[in-house]
């Protein structure tokens, strides 16, 4: 069974810049797409950003401009480059297929931004 391993998570001050990565542990083939998603503290897991098979992206309007998804060049992972952090993007980061699979939910990574 693929389960999603997320990693880059971390402190940051607001206006900092973290990169998440994530790789499909027990995967056979490549990540093909892939998207982020978060979860705040008492909230649902929500979607950030996607990546399609055909190399398009889609972004949450609060996002937009400041976070960008990509997969791995000849990798099999996925990444998050989160540029001029805020205190609201502080959650627990999951990665998944796009659509996600339900079973293959990760651990997530923490981002907490902070002064």
């Amino acid at each position: 069974q693929v389960q999603f391993v997320e990693s880059g998570g971390g402190l940051v001050q607001p206006g900092g810049s973290l990169r998440l990565s994530c790789t499909p542990s027990g995967a056979i083939f490549m990540l093909t797409s892939a998207a982020w998603f978060l979860r705040a503290p008492g909230k649902q897991r929500e979607l950030v950003a996607s990546l399609t098979s055909g190399g398009r992206t889609n972004y949450v309007d609060s996002v937009k401009g400041r976070f960008t998804i990509s997969k791995g060049n000849g990798e099999n992972k996925a990444y998050l480059q989160m540029n001029d952090l805020q205190p609201e993007d502080s959650a627990v980061y999951y990665c998944n297929y796009f659509p996600p699979d339900q079973r293959s939910w990760g651990r997530g990574t923490q981002v907490t931004v902070s002064s």
